[in-house]
């Protein structure tokens, strides 16, 4: 035994060292752990999710037939009818998105109706969101069958407001038309006018969905492409700020973002709003060879290639939306809204195949190289849509 005073330095160090090492070691486990969460993920988590991105994969061949039909499904805008206005090659349909680490279950129109038995759902946004819509009107429509019921809600007769109800399942389906999410005040009403400003009032939500949403159990906001146009900001009744404008062709994405922002703070503070919202990311167009207005065209019949991909000509414009997007997103989850995110652009950016084109009604000058043909690569973004459905209503049961 040692002596008082006498003691050896060295003999604190050792307790003191496996002390340390017993606090610190499950930090330094998270520490060196590799994150599974490569790229943005929803607040709608199980322990499957955590295992498998489903936004994280490639298209891989796949020879059954398509859910449904130009023929067999009734509600195809004619744009979008691409079969119909003669495209001749159908390699495009024969593709299916497959995750790196899992499967993404095929959409299940039985599985559906049952999980929104009794609710209802609204798609706010631009024409992207309408595309959806029209895609999942198609894939439940091979169970039973949509009706439209517009004129009990209004009467104007067009396609930015439109209801559908299917009686076997007391399940109602919207769209409301909200191409920037906020108040805006176009030139020209129809918005046909590109070359002239829209203004765009950032702190106020457009009426034209905030009004209505209160009793929807889903919405999926979709949105994106109008923010290519002049427009001039507003917040507290004042310029703000511009885009593409005063002899600019610059895009300015504080318009894009703050829209966002106020429309997820918006939906926060719906007194009785109790539904899950999604935000489906940003939906790249594939123009090439020039602009829309500038004879610019989509002719490819197979996605690009893995090099085509990495040098695609918006692509720096295509991650800045994204990241906006996301950034958005993470921050109105956090503020405690129930929020899914439908990750489509990493899948969707290589699908340069699957637009109308020039295989549309109208001015054959002008090709559609943003909208996606029906059916086609779009019906993924339902299936993506299903299965956060089905996450959020296994998490939200495991709460109550």
């Amino acid at each position: 035994m040692y002596a008082s005073g006498n003691i050896p330095k060295g003999a604190f160090l050792l307790p003191l060292t496996l002390f340390l090492i017993v606090l610190l070691l499950p930090l330094l486990r998270n520490f060196m752990q590799p994150s599974s969460n490569t790229f943005p993920t929803t607040n709608l988590e199980t322990n499957q999710t955590k295992k498998c991105n489903i936004f994280s994969g490639n298209w891989v061949p796949y020879p059954q037939q398509p859910y449904y039909s130009n023929q067999t499904c009734p509600f195809i805008l004619d744009q979008l009818n691409c079969i119909k206005n003669g495209r001749p090659d159908t390699d495009f349909l024969k593709l299916r998105w497959k995750p790196h680490d899992c499967e993404l279950p095929l959409f299940d129109a039985t599985q559906f109706l049952e999980l929104v038995r009794g609710k209802s759902i609204a798609f706010i946004g631009d024409s992207m969101g309408r595309n959806q819509l029209e895609s999942l009107l198609c894939l439940i429509n091979t169970v039973a069958h949509p009706e439209d019921i517009t004129a009990k809600h209004t009467s104007y007769d067009d396609i930015f407001f439109r209801w559908w109800f299917v009686a076997d399942y007391n399940f109602t389906v919207t769209t409301l038309w909200s191409p920037f999410l906020v108040k805006f005040n176009d030139s020209d009403p129809s918005g046909r006018a590109y070359y002239s400003a829209t203004k765009l009032y950032l702190d106020e939500a457009d009426e034209a969905w905030s009004s209505k949403i209160k009793n929807f159990d889903y919405v999926v906001f979709s949105t994106g492409q109008w923010f290519f146009r002049p427009l001039t900001f507003y917040e507290k009744g004042q310029v703000v700020g511009c885009q593409k404008c005063q002899n600019s062709t610059e895009l300015n994405f504080y318009g894009y973002k703050k829209a966002f922002q106020t429309a997820f703070r918006t939906l926060r503070n719906i007194e009785g709003f109790k539904g899950v919202a999604f935000l489906v990311s940003h939906s790249p167009e594939h123009f090439e060879n020039g602009a829309w207005n500038e004879g610019g065209s989509c002719n490819r019949t197979k996605p690009f290639s893995l090099e085509e991909k990495g040098v695609y000509e918006s692509g720096d414009i295509v991650k800045a939306l994204h990241e906006i997007q996301v950034e958005e997103f993470n921050a109105a989850r956090e503020k405690g809204l129930r929020f899914g995110l439908i990750d489509v652009t990493d899948a969707m950016v290589v699908r340069a195949d699957a637009h109308p084109s020039r295989f549309k009604p109208g001015n054959k000058k002008v090709n559609d190289c943003v909208h996606w043909c029906l059916p086609g690569a779009v019906d993924t973004w339902n299936e993506f849509l299903l299965y956060l459905m089905k996450l959020d209503g296994e998490k939200h049961n495991t709460m109550l």
